[in-house]
């Protein structure tokens, strides 16, 4: 999740979080604006002398009534930012009191809720520290001959999760199609990386913080590298190529881009930045996107309250948009060992933008926006034994016997460790500057994922997402649940009880995806 401090990304982080992790880091070195129907349109910002709030007001989706909805938004004292007419979504500044009661009394309008609890503030950049880093093995000219000699990546041998999914094995039979890309909407990618540069696709790639479409060159890397590596560390495992130099990605064919979500001055990743992410994904049709976060700042949004409710509906119909234009949206299931398949479950963390109070929510009622949207591909993680990470989300939908984890996937465990050369149970992949570093969480899970279902399109190009979501389930191979209780931490307690069959369980899924079986099958 974002700034160290307080991003929801789905990578457990070695800082203090308000995100949705708790983690572990380790390193080795090494404006134009869209133009379409569907693009955001600046505005001004809102005209109060109070404090303003960003909402997102949902609509019939037909132009006429978003126009006429406008008016009445401007009448009610709000700004536009952004406006989607073919999903009917538009984002709005306006003033924190009132705005929202009134304009739910406009007729077209289905929704509308502010997207945060704290006022808007200027944007501005924080520092939390470097981490530690460790000398990568300097590669040369030779080296890099005698890698691909062996058809292994120099730090490959350190990748369990590489040979995990039969990546390495997949890699030789289709590494890939440039024509699929990958979006990641995460905290921005360094496209310098020289491990990313190859397959990095521009055209793919923005800036959307704010709910502002920004595709001037650059705009998608990350503001701070020693602190925005989520994303970068993301892009390297679905993609970092082939080329004799660093780590190996699961498709390291296929193209992957950028699309920077997180707020600039708290990380935080809201409903109007993803928003615009998914519909520009959709509009440069990418086949894949990539989400390892939670739509700030609820960690679960219920729709009875209307702002929540207001998140779900515009984050929900961008995702429907992007997936309606062919793309396969993959999403990581979370890093706090909840039973998303639970009666109740305790949110001590929301909202984070502001003060934070405890609720007990019924999460198939409250969702986690985007991992429990209908059609999003939700990805637990496991580490080397194949073992539910000990963080990882789970969970059987009560009333649904696909269950709310659909797929599983190598996000890290240090708690596992695996056997040598590899030392260490978490994910290493690309980090910003040429570095390279390790992360385990959900977040790491996710891109597994995606990197398969790019593998999925590459090897069968006119399949829709729904086939490629069928296909991932099919071809995954699911350990069934653990025979002895589910003590990670050895303290003797029994840390989560996975249900279900072997074919289908809390823990899994379906099972862990095969990357083999994508190109081959």
């Amino acid at each position: 999740m974002a700034h160290l401090s307080s991003r929801r990304r789905r990578a457990l982080l070695a800082v203090p979080v308000g995100i949705a992790l708790t983690a572990s880091l380790g390193f080795l070195p090494g404006a134009a604006s869209a133009t379409s129907q569907d693009a955001p349109t600046s505005a001004t910002a809102a005209r109060t002398d109070g404090p303003s709030l960003s909402y997102v007001v949902n609509t019939t989706a037909d132009k006429a009534t978003v126009n006429k909805v406008k008016k009445e938004i401007a009448k009610a004292g709000g700004s536009i930012v952004a406006s989607y007419p073919k999903i009917g979504v538009i984002v709005v500044h306006a003033p924190a009191t009132g705005f929202a009661e009134k304009i739910r009394t406009v007729k077209g309008v289905q929704s509308a809720g502010s997207t945060r609890t704290a006022p808007l503030t200027s944007a501005a950049t924080t520092d939390v520290g470097k981490p530690e880093k460790i000398k990568a093995p300097r590669v040369t000219a030779q080296s890099e001959a005698k890698a691909l000699a062996k058809g292994q990546e120099p730090l490959e041998p350190l990748q369990w999760d590489i040979p995990a999914i039969k990546a390495d094995q997949a890699a030789k039979v289709n590494p890939g199609k440039k024509s699929v890309t990958v979006a990641v909407i995460d905290t921005g990618v360094d496209d310098t990386h020289p491990d990313l540069a190859p397959n990095f696709d521009r055209r793919a790639s923005a800036n959307c913080a704010g709910g502002v479409l920004d595709t001037s060159k650059g705009a998608w890397r990350p503001y701070v590298p020693a602190d925005d590596y989520h994303g970068t560390h993301v892009a390297g495992t679905i993609a970092a190529a082939r080329n004799g130099v660093g780590v190996a990605g699961v498709a390291p064919g296929v193209k992957v881009s950028a699309i920077k979500v997180s707020d600039p001055k708290t990380g935080l990743f809201y409903a109007e930045n993803v928003v615009c992410a998914f519909v520009f994904a959709a509009e440069k049709g990418v086949e894949v996107t990539n989400n390892s976060y939670y739509v700030d700042p609820w960690m679960f949004n219920c729709k009875d309250d209307l702002d929540q409710k207001a998140i779900v509906d515009a984050v929900g119909r961008a995702a429907k948009y992007a997936q309606d234009k062919g793309a396969v949206n993959v999403a990581s299931a979370g890093n706090s060992n909840f039973d998303l398949g639970a009666k109740s479950i305790k949110d001590t963390s929301s909202p984070n933008d502001s003060q934070a109070v405890d609720r007990n929510i019924d999460p198939t009622k409250c969702l986690d926006v985007p991992t429990q949207l209908p059609g999003v591909v939700t990805v637990s993680a496991t580490g080397v034994n194949s073992l539910k990470s000990y963080y990882s989300n789970y969970g059987l939908h009560p009333s649904d016997a696909a269950g709310q984890i659909d797929v599983a996937a190598p996000g890290g465990d240090r708690r596992q460790v695996p056997e040598l050369p590899a030392k260490d149970g978490r994910i290493l992949s690309t980090l910003p500057e040429g570095d390279y570093g390790y992360l385990q969480g959900t977040s790491m899970a996710g891109p597994h994922v995606a990197g398969v279902a790019a593998l999925l399109r590459s090897a069968h190009p006119s399949s829709s997402p729904q086939e490629v979501q069928w296909l991932l389930k099919q071809q995954a191979d699911n350990p069934g649940c653990p025979t002895a209780p589910y003590d990670p931490d050895g303290d003797g307690k029994v840390d989560a009880t996975c249900t279900g069959t072997k074919h289908v369980n809390s823990f899994y899924g379906y099972g862990i995806v095969d990357a083999l079986d994508a190109v081959q099958e």
